[in-house]
Parts: structure tokens; C-alpha cells; sequence
């Protein structure tokens, strides 16, 4: 038995972006900055963040395309992959990649976003279900498969 599940809380770095399959499947991505605080050496707080690239599909796709936007507390359960690619300049890079089963919209929409004040007063959005999607289309079995027109 294997587990492969990552639950992420951050602020989306861009807003989503959503785009079709060739076979009409609905794909929303967008970036995740999540921040983690630490002391170094001189016993000074330093902040770090870490990236990840999250894909939704399906309903939970449209869902983060009209809920969620630049800035925005949200978490994300889903699936973890990198993959390496070259970058313009031609780096050697590696990029964290999310598969999400569900993101949660844990600020209200005309809400504060800044993360300063109390939590969101409006329930959070869940954004698709709550387990993986059913292995029904190819796109959801492979989805780099059926996404040739995506950049990533």
C-alpha cells in the first residue's frame, strides 16, 4: 500500500487560469505560495516560501476559476509530482506540482484577504469532492495525456 497526499494552506500566487482539454474537460491552475517562519543561526526570524503549481479539474476547475483569486487564503488537498524542464534561459529547474482533490476557500470573497484580521465569517467554499474523481476519462486517469495545448 502507498499514499501519495499533500495538504497545503497558502495564498494563490496569480489568479486562476482555466482552460479546455481538447475533449472539453475543464482544467483551472494557479500558484500557491505557502509561507513557513523560522530562526536562523543568529536566532532572527526569517520567512521562507515555498511554490507549487495546483491543477484542478472537472467542477472543482470551474469552482476555483470563479471563486478564487490573486492573494486569497486557500487549502488544497491533493496529489504531490515535480517535473523537471528547462527554463527560457536555459536552467535546469524543477517545478512542485499539485493534482488537487479538493481546495477549500478559506477567505470570503469581498472578505479580507490580507490575513491580518480574524478568519473569514462566511463558511469556506470547497471546491470539488472530497475523495479523487472516478477513473471515468482519460483525461482524469492521465491528464498530461489530453492537455497538449497547456503550457506545463
Amino acid at each position: 500500500m502507498s499514499l501519495n497526499q499533500i495538504l497545503l494552506i497558502g495564498r494563490a500566487g496569480n489568479d486562476p487560469e482555466m482552460r479546455y482539454t481538447p475533449s472539453g474537460t475543464p482544467v483551472t491552475s494557479f500558484s500557491l505560495a505557502v509561507n513557513n517562519n523560522k530562526r536562523d543561526q543568529n536566532g532572527e526570524w526569517t520567512e521562507e516560501t515555498e511554490w507549487f503549481r495546483v491543477t484542478a479539474w472537472e467542477r472543482a476547475a470551474e469552482s476555483v476559476n470563479q471563486y478564487l483569486a490573486k492573494g486569497r487564503r486557500v487549502f488544497v488537498d491533493g496529489r504531490l509530482s515535480t517535473r523537471q524542464y528547462t527554463s527560457s534561459s536555459g536552467e535546469a529547474r524543477t517545478s512542485l506540482e499539485v493534482r488537487a482533490f479538493k481546495v477549500v476557500m478559506l477567505d470570503s470573497p469581498g472578505g479580507d484577504s490580507t490575513g491580518t484580521g480574524a478568519p473569514s465569517e462566511a463558511r469556506p467554499y470547497s471546491a470539488g469532492p472530497s475523495s479523487p474523481p472516478a477513473k471515468e476519462a482519460p483525461a482524469a486517469n492521465n491528464p498530461s495525456e489530453d492537455v497538449e495545448e497547456l503550457p506545463w
